[in-house]
């Protein structure tokens, strides 16, 4: 292929049932071995530290849902055709009933196991107090509660101020080259990242969770601006495949070494670039099941724990 030729061609369109699902399929499966990893005949972490860094897998979907989420919308957003009101109707309604649905059977399960005289062997993380904020989902601004429970469900609500934000940030951002957004999203979570250690004492892919928001907006950004690169830049999908290899294979290294997060980050990102430009052309439907399956595999696995990890005294 001539370098004329390559610019004629137009950016692969994401679709379910290709690697961007395999890989988020994959990150769910490592949250859920995460969870559990205390409950291994040797503690995980004491066979390598990569076992203690499930805050990498949150910020990958974190990563993963500006990065899908700019790539489905985004035009859409700066060309003012998509009803905003549809848009933020869609976004509840992928993650709100279901979030009730978990948290209210976790609440129902733990108020009926006291009515029988049973108590969790650890009610510190059945407090009633920190319910409320969680199950309206106010945990990531500062509210106080969200500890315990269903704790994971901070993810959750950091991203609903990142999608309410997301068509105002298109709006913006998509007047600029892909480059120049690519570069200032980096240099932002550098920053961010800096700012995060001098005035709140943690890096900001480890902020708790009442810092959720200000924790997941540089990441979201990270994966908008990953996407309008792929909806800009036409990419080969032989070197997209390379780069998306050479990205897991730096990630692996980088994770060897030791905690490299920010370098981590960048390659989980560069990661997900690859993938969404890899054409699906026999999307798999087993595969496009997995993929869905991971957003229930995130906000459940955590409820099942409390009672095979902690226990329940009687």
């Amino acid at each position: 292929m001539t370098v004329g030729e390559a610019t004629t061609q137009a950016p692969v369109r994401i679709a379910r049932g290709g690697w961007l699902d395999v890989l988020r399929f994959v990150a769910a499966a490592l949250i859920i071995l995460y969870h559990f990893r205390e409950a291994a005949p040797v503690a995980l972490g004491e066979v390598h530290p990569v076992f203690d860094r499930g805050y990498l897998l949150t910020n990958f979907f974190i990563i993963d849902s500006g990065y899908v989420l700019a790539r489905i919308y985004g035009d859409g957003f700066a060309g003012r055709t998509i009803p905003l009101r549809s848009y933020v109707r869609q976004r509840l309604l992928r993650i709100v009933p279901s979030h009730l649905v978990v948290i209210g059977t976790l609440a129902l399960l733990v108020a009926a196991a006291a009515l029988a005289g049973i108590a969790p062997s650890n009610p510190q993380w059945f407090d009633w107090g920190q319910l409320p904020a969680q199950a309206l989902l106010m945990q990531a601004y500062g509210v106080p509660g969200g500890q315990g429970w269903n704790a994971p469900t901070w993810t959750l609500s950091a991203l609903l101020g990142c999608y309410l934000l997301l068509p105002w940030i298109c709006r913006a951002l998509w007047r600029l080259g892909p480059g120049t957004v690519v570069v200032g999203a980096v240099v932002l979570l550098l920053v961010a990242d800096w700012a995060s250690r001098s005035w709140l004492g943690d890096p900001l892919f480890r902020l708790p969770l009442r810092f959720g928001f200000v924790r997941a907006l540089p990441l979201f950004l990270l994966g908008m601006a990953a996407a309008l690169m792929g909806a800009r830049r036409y990419v080969a999908p032989r070197w997209a495949g390379r780069v998306g290899l050479a990205a897991m294979a730096g990630f692996v290294v980088a994770q060897a070494i030791g905690d490299l997060a920010l370098i981590s980050l960048i390659l989980l990102t560069i990661l997900i670039w690859a993938a969404g430009a890899l054409p699906v052309a026999r999307p798999s439907r087993l595969i496009e099941q997995l993929g869905l399956m991971a957003f229930a595999m995130f906000l459940t696995n955590e409820v099942s724990r409390p009672c095979r990890l902690r226990g329940w005294s009687g």
